[in-house]
């Protein structure tokens, strides 16, 4: 990384002369000459994005009954369940094409409400929320008190319009002895690249939660038509055929996938955890460090906008808020005493990738241990939080592949530098924790490469009789790299060149794992086809591992 000068300020730079006044007044606000680290920079945009404080806010409000098309138009969802609190989430667009959402600069008040059915003949619990302008009228309602291990209705009133109908649920007592678990994973939903006809089906699959794991939207353009959704019956504006890079491009991007009816679905039907990849800022940036190369200070000025319209568009509790370019993403739930989740984030604080971040043989810059895929403080917190773990079941959903993948036969195979492959003493830090800890039944849950991929992970990947582990499960993308295969042109030699690599699937879906006291089954669920609406699903392949016996066998 290189130093910077005065003339390297993100206001003199192209690439942020379009961020939100807040921010570039923020970073002004620091002078020139001051404004020359990274950590400079992190401080002015910590300043700017928590102005003004969220209850906080100046502007007035608005009288609701001068809304006069549903402000509910991008759906709700519901997030992170505790054994007594759920997260509920909407956002007021009355126009969601449009840069302000088709609302005025003013707060709205909304009504929110949660029953025992769909009916709301049995309600529980209600309140008032406040959609504030300076959170781009998105309300995140932490409702408290509520009984363990039970479904939950809810919905949003603010005016004469009244929302969609969500389901949730929340989770069992840390100590209960639950029998049984089902969650889904999906990651990977390029817009442009397809129908989210994946989501369709799993909101009508009898799951209890669901994880995504990361690229829940791309920066990159989506011209009129949807890219390779073809619309014939429609124009989508052109304020989104360029790059996100402002708060106000992702804003929008947000509001053009959560119009998607099918992703409105799956929200509406389970809750969701979240945890970002790369797309949701910008491709295979690693930290502060940019894929173009554009200077950190700019940087972390788009970082800051894509990490504030995230947390703002997602059902996340103020824990997750974020302080300016930083936000602390990971964390950890548990399912009673059958799982824990700790849910990890691989972008913000991982090393730059080596070799310039291309497919690459070994090389002694992978294996060097002052390299980290997840920073030293979310590492101990993992290896810590697995010591005092008292599940049957610990499951690391996370966003790259875990487990070695080599890509040719070659004495000296290619690898990805972006996955764990490129961080081999970090991966090797992570595995030692495990035993050290005394985890039998480690599932890693991953997203990230549009296949879907079911591992045993070694203890030495080079040697197929080495103890196994754990199991890692990736989930193929909703839509990235549309329709798919298959058996995709490398799947002969993935599956040879990886011994420990029981299965490769090429197709769109997502996929299904039940734990129970007994085994863990994942099902990989799969689409025909993304390019066209509609497709049907089917089970394309079943695993199971067993609880104290890790290693997978054909359902």
């Amino acid at each position: 990384m290189r130093g910077f000068s005065a003339d390297d300020q993100p206001w003199g730079n192209p690439l942020a002369v379009r961020h939100h006044p807040e921010l570039l007044a923020a970073a002004r606000y620091f002078g020139r000459r001051r404004f020359l680290t990274v950590t400079a920079a992190a401080a002015a945009l910590a300043f700017s994005t928590q102005l003004p404080a969220r209850g906080a806010a100046g502007s007035t409000g608005l009288d609701a009954a001068r809304i006069s098309s549903d402000p509910f138009t991008l759906g709700v969802a519901s997030g992170d369940p505790l054994p007594d609190s759920v997260l509920l989430w909407t956002r007021l667009a009355p126009a969601p094409f449009e840069p302000d959402g088709g609302l005025p600069q003013q707060y709205v008040t909304v009504q929110w409400e949660m029953a025992l059915d769909e009916r709301f003949s049995a309600p529980v619990r209600s309140g008032v929320g406040i959609a504030y302008p300076e959170y781009h009228h998105t309300l995140h309602i932490d409702v408290a008190g509520l009984e363990p291990d039970r479904v939950y209705y809810y919905r949003f009133k603010t005016g004469s319009w009244i929302s969609e109908t969500g389901r949730t649920r929340t989770a069992p007592v840390t100590t209960a002895a639950a029998a049984s678990l089902s969650y889904a994973a999906v990651s990977c939903q390029a817009y442009h690249d397809g129908y989210f006809t994946a989501h369709r089906h799993l909101s009508r699959d009898d799951v209890d939660v669901v994880f995504h794991l990361g690229d829940y939207l791309y920066e990159y353009a989506v011209n009129a038509t949807g890219g390779h959704r073809g619309y014939t019956d429609r124009k989508l504006p052109g304020l989104f055929n360029r790059e996100a890079m402002t708060l106000q491009d992702y804003r929008l991007r947000y509001a053009l996938y959560k119009s998607d009816p099918d992703l409105r679905a799956a929200h509406a039907a389970h809750p969701f955890v979240v945890t970002w990849d790369d797309h949701e800022t910008e491709n295979n940036y690693a930290g502060a460090v940019s894929e173009n190369s554009d200077p950190p200070e700019a940087f972390l000025l788009r970082r800051a906008a894509a990490y504030r319209a995230y947390w703002e568009n997602q059902p996340l509790r103020d824990a997750q808020l974020p302080n300016g370019p930083d936000a602390r993403l990971y964390r950890r739930l548990q399912w009673g005493t059958l799982a824990q989740f700790d849910i990890l984030d691989t972008r913000q604080y991982r090393s730059d990738q080596v070799y310039a971040d291309t497919k690459h043989t070994g090389g002694p810059l992978q294996d060097d241990p002052a390299r980290t895929m997840t920073g030293a403080a979310q590492e101990s917190w993992l290896i810590d939080g697995w010591r005092d773990s008292r599940a049957l079941w610990n499951v690391m959903p996370q966003q790259v592949c875990f487990s070695q993948r080599k890509l040719d036969l070659t004495s000296e195979p290619m690898m990805s530098m972006d996955a764990w492959d490129g961080y081999r003493a970090s991966r090797r830090r992570i595995l030692d924790g495990a035993k050290s800890a005394g985890v039998e039944n480690l599932v890693v849950m991953t997203g990230d490469v549009h296949v879907g991929y079911a591992f045993d992970i070694k203890d030495d990947f080079d040697d197929p009789a080495s103890r196994t582990l754990g199991t890692e499960f990736t989930a193929t993308s909703v839509a990235s790299g549309r329709d798919g295969a298959e058996r995709p042109p490398t799947w002969d030699t993935y599956l040879r060149a990886n011994p420990h690599l029981k299965f490769y699937d090429g197709r769109r879906g997502y996929v299904r794992v039940t734990l129970d006291r007994q085994q863990a089954q994942a099902d990989f669920r799969t689409v025909s086809a993304v390019t066209t609406p509609g497709a049907p699903v089917s089970t394309a392949a079943s695993f199971v591992t067993e609880a104290g016996h890790p290693g997978l066998q054909p359902a």
